[in-house]
C-alpha cells in the first residue's frame, strides 16, 4: 500500500484509520476515492439541510463510508478525506 498513489488527501486520522484495516477493504476505499475523484459531486451532499455545505460529501458502498470534503477552488478539484468509517 506504501507505494499507492491516492487520488485525494486524507486527514491524518483517516491515514491512521486506513492502515489499520484489512487489503480488502483499503482496496474498496481506493476504489470509491477513485469514483470521487473522476465525479466529485456523484455523492450525496453530508447535510442537505446546510446551504453552505455543498462540498462536503459522503460516499458510500455498503458498510464503508467515507466523508470528503471537495475545494473547488483548484482544477481540477482536489478531495480531502475526512473521515473513514467501516462498519464490518
Amino acid at each position: 500500500m506504501s507505494d499507492q498513489v491516492w487520488p485525494a488527501r486524507l486527514s491524518p486520522a483517516a491515514s491512521r484509520y486506513l492502515a489499520a484495516l484489512e487489503p480488502a477493504v483499503q482496496e474498496l476505499v481506493g476504489d470509491i476515492l477513485d469514483i470521487a475523484s473522476r465525479a466529485p459531486l456523484h455523492w450525496p451532499q453530508w447535510d442537505t439541510s446546510d446551504p453552505e455545505g455543498a462540498d462536503l460529501r459522503a460516499a458510500a458502498v455498503g458498510q464503508l463510508s467515507l466523508i470528503y470534503w471537495i475545494n473547488r477552488t483548484t482544477e481540477p478539484p482536489h478531495l480531502y478525506v475526512l473521515d473513514i468509517v467501516w462498519a464490518g
